[in-house]
C-alpha cells in the first residue's frame, strides 16, 4: 500500500480493503451532508459496499487511469481524496474528493489537493488537472479558487443527485500556475 505524508496532520494511503470498515462508518454519520453532492452514498454505504469500489479502485490504479487515498487526519480517516481519471492522451487529470462534514475547516482538503497537483505535474507529467464541483458547492469552489486554480466555465444540468439536477463548476490549473501559493 503506498504511502504519502503531506504533513504533520495528514497522510495519504492507496486504498487498501483494511479501510472499508471505517469508510462504512463515516459515510453512515455523513450520509446526509454527502448526499447533498454525491450519488453513491445511498447506495454504497456497508462494509462490503467499499470492499467493491477499493477493489475497482486498484484495478483503475493498475491500469493507469486512476488513484484513489484514504485521508487520514491526525490519525482518523476523514475522507477520500484521488485522481477520479488520469488520460494519459490528452494529459490530464480529474481530482475528486469527500470529507466528513465534522472535518471541514481544517484545510485539509485544501493540503492533499496541493499534493495531488504537485504529483500530478512532477510524476504522471500531465498538463493540466481539474476539479469540477456542483455549481452551488460554496466549500468545494473555495478550495479551487485557494488552490489558484482558474474557473474555466460552468456546464449545466450535468449530474442527478436525488431529485435535483446539478450543474458543475470547472476549475483548471496548468504546470506555468504552479507553486500554487500556500495559504491553505
Amino acid at each position: 500500500m503506498l504511502k504519502w505524508t503531506i504533513d504533520q496532520d495528514i497522510i495519504l494511503y492507496q486504498l487498501h480493503e483494511s479501510f472499508a470498515a471505517q469508510y462504512a462508518e463515516l459515510v453512515q454519520e455523513n450520509k446526509q451532508y454527502l448526499s447533498q453532492w454525491l450519488n453513491w452514498p445511498r447506495i454504497c454505504h456497508t462494509p462490503d459496499d467499499f470492499k467493491t469500489f477499493i477493489q475497482g479502485s486498484l484495478y483503475k490504479y493498475i491500469d493507469g487511469d486512476g488513484l484513489d487515498c484514504a485521508i487520514e487526519f491526525r490519525g482518523v480517516l476523514v475522507g477520500n481524496i484521488g485522481f477520479n481519471t488520469i488520460d494519459h492522451e490528452l494529459k490530464k487529470a480529474e481530482i475528486g474528493y469527500w470529507l466528513g462534514q465534522q472535518y471541514q475547516g481544517n484545510g485539509i482538503i485544501t493540503r492533499a489537493c496541493r499534493f495531488l497537483i504537485a504529483y500530478a505535474f512532477e510524476t504522471l507529467n500531465v498538463e493540466k488537472v481539474q476539479i469540477a464541483v456542483a455549481e452551488d458547492n460554496r466549500p468545494s469552489r473555495a478550495v479551487c479558487e485557494r488552490l489558484g486554480m482558474t474557473l474555466e466555465g460552468i456546464i449545466s444540468h450535468q449530474e442527478r443527485i436525488g431529485d435535483r439536477i446539478l450543474s458543475h463548476a470547472i476549475y483548471g490549473i496548468f504546470p506555468w500556475q504552479f507553486p500554487i501559493p500556500d495559504h491553505a
